[in-house]
């Protein structure tokens, strides 16, 4: 990876990009507080189960798809997929903080010098971007590859759900960074995976053109938790 790509990428995936992840646990507050996840142990089951059977599944062949738009211009299939992707968040919470961080990226994108005017202009176009387009525009913008745009995108992920069990059950530290640890291995294998030519073709080249991800997304227990957070009593998080 060439420094500059670099630079770009720990960018994107930094704690600090002012998007407001900080203020949503993504249903894992409501997990804590109905002691489905209570220590370490528990949090890395939360954590490799919503990768397993969300992020790898759906989250990120749909960013995958939409990278392979953006990269060939196809501004109508970018906002096709990501109306899918909407379609699929498990509760109005998780729905309403996808599109918050992307408005708050889009913002931010449109503020940044090196992003191209076109690339600027198709996502004012998009009316309610989610977070997985913008990241994949700016992906692209910056020619951050496919494979390295999704280990950052899943590592800021992960990285804000240890956060969140710190704060929340409360996790130690150490705990938090072992965790980190387990899940930066998971991550690993998806990238080895990728390398193989099992996540970013045939299925998800097709899907592209058609305008659909090609994955699927059922996390029951998660949609049931977060509906549950809307109106939890007490909460720091806004989903």
């Amino acid at each position: 990876m060439r420094p500059l790509v670099l630079a770009r990428l720990l960018q994107l995936s930094s704690q600090a990009l002012p998007i407001g992840g900080y203020s949503h646990s993504q249903g894992l507050e409501a997990a804590i507080d109905q002691r489905v996840v209570t220590d370490e142990g528990s949090l890395l089951r939360w954590i490799s189960d919503v990768l397993e059977f969300s992020m790898t599944s759906f989250e990120i062949p749909c960013m995958l798809s939409m990278s392979a738009a953006w990269a060939a211009g196809s501004l109508a299939v970018v906002a096709a997929l990501n109306d899918e992707f909407l379609s699929t968040r498990e509760s109005a919470e998780i729905r309403a903080a996808g599109v918050q961080m992307g408005f708050s990226l889009r913002a931010l994108l449109c503020n940044l010098p090196d992003v191209p005017a076109a690339t600027v202009d198709a996502l004012r176009a998009i009316r309610e971007p989610s977070l997985p387009c913008v990241w994949s525009a700016a992906a692209a913008a910056w020619r951050i590859e496919p494979q390295d745009a999704v280990i950052g995108y899943l590592w800021t992920w992960a990285e804000n759900q240890v956060l969140v069990a710190v704060k929340a059950v409360p996790i130690g530290q150490s705990a938090g960074q072992r965790v980190l640890l387990a899940i930066g291995s998971k991550t690993a294998q998806l990238a080895a995976q990728m390398d193989s030519g099992e996540m970013n073709s045939g299925e998800i080249g097709a899907s592209e053109m058609e305008g659909t991800s090609g994955g699927s997304n059922f996390c029951p227990g998660l949609a049931i938790l977060s509906s549950q957070h809307e109106t939890q009593y007490s909460r720091l998080f806004r989903s």
